[in-house]
């Protein structure tokens, strides 16, 4: 841990838009700084863009900008563009439906058995979770790290029985870190997978939901035999702009996707549409094939300007880690030193304190998700929390937060519990029940990023 000091010296001036404010929702998307939108700004008026389609001059620098601002992209993940491709999407969710279908349409090429196994860690993001719908019921949620372990040992663990007995083609899938606790799982998953020698997972690749880990640490792909298949991210949450994500595949794993029978415009090199169906796809290169339609090419030109400044300001992730560690550090102690008068808790933090240390940025990110107790040890809404907290100019993040793993081991709710509190009303986003038989529905969740100052971290707790 190691306080950036130099962040007290541009702040003000990098980030005009936060004066008086406490932003602590850079979970959702960190706040861009004033020179990446000069830098953009000027780029563009300086600059004529096209359709990377077209032929044009316009269009032939706008195609340049991109395949260099792609490989930039890689370096900065530290990723070999002779080992790795980088994919542009909407965000990280187009990145994990894209792997999530393909596997899909592999699986669809198979009479006998149309399925593909997917496995999910329960602290996974809705979005990897929605996976499992494609998978035609072949799917599996490992409800801690040690079934995830058990099962790369390939022995049988709490289930009774070894996982995708039938050698399905399978998908591993998990958070880097859970974007409810800040809890960062274990990257060296990957490797283990891939060098396990049982049949079920021969052909079992894995898929790393990248977007919240990205936020203020190092994805380091430097060695593509222990990196992920997949690795999904949102540049939006580690630059704060432009709205924008990727994903990342290693080359030799790269062909599953191309089973994928959707095709969009730029993708085919030719096609008929009458009296018969044929079609021939790009194949020089992965995104070639994948990247439907017109590229957001405007919003790729804002990505290199994006990392040029993060690069300028903050030099390097490692730097970002050890001060945004820090300051998690500080909040997490602050809130948990609080109490009433008669010694209950003002704060409940949700955390797992055997696997995950505040402080430690291999097993904790900067995230802190809690509720707040009344002096009688009833709980206060969460959105009555965020509303308090926004009057006050400090912005936070309350709900589920995507995140039904977590919130049900958490907070202990049970499946039917869940179905009995949405009987009663409840749906994500609602404001009126956020307390059920005296359990709370979501959290609030604090989110700290590299802009943060030591004055703003201390803020919540203050904010009693």
């Amino acid at each position: 841990m190691a306080y950036n000091d130099a962040v007290e010296v541009f702040r003000d001036t990098e980030y005009p838009m936060m004066k008086g404010k406490v932003y602590l929702d850079h979970g959702g998307s960190t706040i861009y700084a004033k020179s990446m939108i000069d830098d953009l700004s000027k780029n563009l008026m300086s600059n004529l863009y096209g359709n990377p389609h077209s032929a044009s001059d316009p269009a032939l620098l706008s195609g340049h900008m991109v395949d260099s601002i792609r490989i930039q992209a890689l370096e900065f993940f530290r990723a070999d563009p002779e080992h790795f491709d980088l994919i542009f999407t909407a965000n990280a969710t187009a990145a994990i439906k894209l792997v999530g279908e393909s596997f899909r349409d592999l699986a669809a090429s198979n009479p006998r058995k149309p399925s593909f196994w997917f496995g999910y860690h329960k602290d996974a993001h809705t979005s990897i979770v929605g996976v499992r719908e494609l998978s035609n019921e072949n799917h599996h949620c490992f409800i801690n790290d040690d079934e995830v372990e058990d099962w790369l040992n390939d022995q049988v663990g709490a289930t009774g029985k070894l996982l995708n007995s039938e050698g399905l083609p399978g998908l591993f899938a998990y958070p880097g870190q859970s974007n409810m606790t800040g809890r960062r799982l274990p990257l060296g998953w990957t490797k283990r997978l891939r060098e396990c020698s049982a049949p079920s997972h021969q052909n079992t690749y894995s898929l790393l939901d990248a977007a919240a880990l990205a936020t203020t640490t190092e994805i380091d792909l430097s060695d593509p035999d222990s990196a992920p298949d997949f690795t999904a991210v949102s540049f939006y949450k580690i630059f704060g702009f432009p709205d924008l994500g990727a994903l990342i595949v290693r080359k030799k794993s790269g062909h599953i996707l191309g089973w994928r029978k959707y095709f969009g415009g730029g993708t085919v090199n030719g096609l008929t549409v009458m009296y018969e169906s044929s079609v021939q796809r790009k194949d020089t290169t992965l995104h070639d094939s994948l990247e439907d339609g017109t590229l957001p090419f405007h919003s790729i030109i804002a990505l290199g300007c994006g990392i040029d400044s993060h690069r300028r300001l903050y030099g390097s992730m490692k730097s970002i880690s050890q001060h945004t560690s820090f300051l998690a550090y500080r909040l997490y102690h602050g809130m948990k030193s609080l109490t009433h008068y008669n010694g209950v808790p003002l704060c409940v933090i949700y955390n797992d304190p055997e696997r995950s240390t505040y402080g430690d940025a291999t097993t904790q990110g900067a995230t802190v998700a809690f509720n707040i107790m009344r002096s009688d040890g009833t709980y206060i809404g969460h959105h009555i929390v965020e509303g308090s907290a926004n009057a006050k100019r400090i912005y936070l993040r309350s709900g589920g937060l995507c995140n039904a793993g977590g919130i049900a081991s958490y907070l202990q709710i049970e499946p039917w519990q869940y179905k009995r509190a949405w009987s009663a009303g409840y749906r994500c986003g609602d404001t009126k029940v956020e307390v059920i038989n005296g359990k709370p529905t979501g959290v609030v969740r604090s989110s700290i990023s590299k802009q943060l100052s030591k004055l703003a971290s201390t803020t919540v707790p203050s904010a009693k």
